[in-house]
C-alpha cells in the first residue's frame, strides 16, 4: 500500500513505514514557541528535570503576540522567555523581528522535517513540503528535551486545483471556499495535501496562506510537495543546500479526494463569527456592509506580494474618511523590502497606519481593538467572537485585494 506525503515525512522520522491511524514516535527538528504559549512550556520543560534542550540551536523562542509589550504582566513573561533564552541556549526572535510563522519559513525550516510548535498555525510550514503541526505547550516541553513526539499518524484528504484563477482571484479565496465547503470541523486531524496544476503554478507565498489556514479546517497539517519554486525560495533565504523532495507514492491511499476548479472561485469573506460562514463578496456588494477598520498583515497575509496588492490599488487614493486602515508586515525582511519598493509611503500617502513587524491587531492584544459594535474586515485567519480584544466586535476575513477595496470604499467590496 503507497503512502501519502504526510505518510512518507513522518515513516522517515519514526524509523519505519506508518500508515493514517497509527500511534507513533518521531523525531523532530524543530520546536517553537510563542510569548503567548512560551511560559508554560518553560515552566513544563523545567518540570522534565532536563539540564539542556536537546537542540537548541532549532528551538526557536518568539515575542510576537504582544510585540512590543502593551502590558507590564505581559512584559514580565516576555523576561521569562528571555532569561530562558540564555540560560539554555535557544533562539530568541524577540520584539520587532516578526510573526513566528513567517520568520520560520523564512530561516529554520526545511523540505522533510518534522516542526511542533506551541501555535495553531505552525501548520503554516507545511508549504515548505515539511510535516508541521500546532500541539501544546507540554507536548512541546518534551519535544525540546527528547527532540521526540508522539502522535497519531493522519489520513489525508487531497484538495486537487486545476485551472486558473478570474482577475484579482487569489489563494485567499480558494481556502475560504475550502473551508465554506467542508466546514470549520471539515477535516479534523486530517492533513491537506494540495495538488494539481494550480497548486504547481502558485508562488510560495500564496501556497503558505493555504498551508497556514489548514487549522481553519480542522486539519492537523496542510502540505505541498517541495518542487522548483520551493528550491527557489530556499536559495534566496540562504538554504538552497535544504532542498529535497519527497513524493506521494501514486498507489498512496486518501480518505477523500476533493477536486476543484479555480476558475468557479469567487471573492471570498468569512462573516462573523466562524470562518466556515462564507459567502461572495457580490452577496454582500450590495448591502454596503460597513466597516470601521481594515486590517493588512498576519502570517496568512502580510508577506511581500500580500503589500504589493494593496499598494497597487491605493496608489494615488485615499483611505476612506470613516475607516482606519492598519498595515502590518509579518517580518522585518518584508518590511524592508516594502521600504525598498515605496509600498510604506503609498500607505501612509493613503492615510493608512503602519505598524512594526508581529501579530498585531489579530490576537487582540494590542493594537487595533475594536470598539463596542465595530466591524473590521481583515487578511488574518480567524474571526471568532472575541478574536480581536472585544467581544462586541465583528470581523470579516478576506484576501488582500478585497481589503484594499473596503478601505477605499468604507464597505465591503471588490471593486
Amino acid at each position: 500500500m503507497g503512502l501519502t506525503l504526510v505518510e512518507k515525512i513522518l515513516s522517515n522520522h519514526a524509523g519505519r513505514n506508518v500508515h493514517a491511524g497509527e500511534l507513533i514516535i518521531s523525531k523532530v527538528d524543530v520546536c517553537a514557541v510563542q510569548d503567548g504559549t512560551g511560559p508554560l512550556t518553560v515552566q513544563e520543560f523545567k518540570k522534565i528535570g532536563k539540564p539542556k534542550l536537546n537542540n537548541p540551536e532549532r528551538t526557536i523562542l518568539f515575542i510576537d503576540h504582544a510585540s512590543p509589550s502593551p502590558r507590564k504582566e505581559l512584559s514580565n513573561t516576555h523576561m521569562v522567555l528571555r532569561e530562558f533564552s540564555k540560560e539554555y541556549g535557544a533562539v530568541l526572535s524577540d520584539t520587532g523581528a516578526g510573526v513566528c510563522h513567517q520568520r520560520l519559513i523564512e530561516s529554520y525550516v526545511n523540505p522533510g522535517e518534522v516542526l511542533v510548535g506551541a501555535d495553531s498555525h505552525t501548520c503554516t510550514s507545511g508549504a515548505l513540503g515539511a510535516f508541521a503541526t500546532g500541539m501544546g505547550s507540554t507536548d512541546v516541553a518534551v519535544a525540546m528535551a527528547l527532540g521526540k513526539t508522539w502522535l497519531k499518524v493522519p489520513a489525508t484528504f487531497k484538495i486537487v486545483v486545476t485551472g486558473k484563477f478570474n482577475k484579482g482571484i487569489c489563494s485567499k479565496d480558494l481556502m475560504l471556499h475550502l473551508i465554506g465547503m467542508i466546514g470549520a470541523d471539515g477535516a479534523t486531524y486530517k492533513a491537506l495535501e494540495f495538488t494539481g496544476d494550480t497548486i504547481d503554478n502558485m508562488e510560495m507565498s500564496e501556497r503558505f496562506t493555504l498551508a497556514n489556514m489548514a487549522v481553519e479546517a480542522g486539519a492537523k497539517c496542510g502540505l505541498f510537495v517541495a518542487d522548483e519554486k520551493t528550491k527557489a525560495y530556499l536559495k534566496e533565504k540562504g538554504r538552497g543546500d535544504k532542498y529535497s523532495q519527497i513524493l506521494p507514492d501514486e498507489d498512496a491511499v486518501y480518505e477523500r479526494v476533493i477536486h476543484i476548479k479555480a476558475e468557479d472561485i469567487k471573492y471570498t469573506v468569512s462573516c462573523p463569527h466562524t470562518v466556515d460562514n462564507t459567502k461572495a463578496v457580490e452577496e454582500l456588494e450590495s448591502k454596503r456592509v460597513k466597516v470601521n477598520q481594515v486590517y493588512v498583515g498576519t502570517c496568512t497575509n502580510g508577506r511581500i506580494e500580500d503589500l504589493r496588492v494593496v499598494a497597487d490599488i491605493l496608489k494615488g487614493k485615499k483611505v476612506n474618511s470613516n475607516v482606519r486602515m492598519l498595515i502590518c508586515p509579518a517580518s522585518p525582511t518584508v518590511y524592508k523590502q516594502a521600504l525598498k519598493e515605496g509600498l510604506l509611503e503609498t500607505f501612509i500617502d493613503a492615510n493608512a497606519s503602519i505598524l512594526p513587524p508581529g501579530c498585531g491587531p489579530c490576537v487582540g492584544v494590542h493594537a487595533g481593538i475594536l470598539g463596542d459594535g465595530e466591524v473590521c474586515l481583515a487578511t488574518q485567519n480567524r474571526n471568532f467572537q472575541g478574536r480581536m480584544g472585544n467581544t462586541k466586535g465583528e470581523i470579516y476575513l478576506a484576501s488582500p485585494y478585497v481589503a484594499a477595496y473596503t478601505a477605499i470604499n468604507g464597505y465591503i467590496s471588490a471593486k
